[in-house]
């Protein structure tokens, strides 16, 4: 009996040393626990990537809408709110769901004296932005700002800062500038 314990014993070592030395399924293992990491790094990237690509794109759309009220053309034309609305849409290569878009053009009395406020609750995520269409007359200092609530789909902790309570990020587009004396007379009531 002695016998066969000791013999059993030899066995279970053998095959433990055995399993020891054999590396075969090692990479496998080593995937398996960096491969999270790993993805979630490469996502995260991603999507900041996407998020500083969209601000690029709102910022642009802004300017060059902006523009069109600099040198008097949405003045001349009759662009009302959801015209200008839909100028900067155009601009925006079907990134946005334009309906989520909050935009404000304003008349300012001068560069120094005006003031924004927080666009967003940052303990809720409600909008507390209130939207505004006055283009302006020649000479008149305006404001325009646009504001969207870009969705997170990777939530990292510690890598995505900023984020509101309700899992979206905030895009900021603004420019403020004085109109061209373009003569033309009053702008539509909107």
């Amino acid at each position: 009996m002695a016998k066969r314990n000791k013999r059993q014993i030899r066995v279970v070592d053998l095959l433990a040393r055995r399993f020891r030395r054999d590396e075969r399924g090692a990479m496998m293992i080593e995937f398996g626990i960096l491969a999270p990491i790993f993805f979630a790094v490469v996502g995260a990237i991603l999507e900041i990537s996407v998020f500083f690509l969209a601000g690029q794109i709102l910022d642009g759309a802004v300017h060059d809408s902006a523009r069109m009220i600099r040198i008097g053309q949405v003045q001349q034309q009759g662009i009302n709110a959801d015209g200008y609305r839909a100028e900067i849409c155009d601009r925006l290569y079907h990134m946005f769901n334009c309906n989520e878009l909050r935009i404000s053009v304003r008349q300012l009395p001068s560069f120094a004296n005006f003031s924004t406020g927080t666009p967003v609750d940052t303990e809720t995520g409600d909008w507390t932005f209130s939207p505004a269409y006055q283009p302006g007359q020649g000479q008149t200092i305006v404001l325009v700002e646009a504001y969207y609530k870009w969705p997170t789909i990777l939530a990292i902790p510690g890598l995505m800062s900023n984020v509101l309570p309700d899992g979206t990020r905030l895009l900021a587009a603004a420019r403020v500038f004085r109109n061209e004396p373009f003569p033309w007379g009053p702008v539509p009531a909107s």
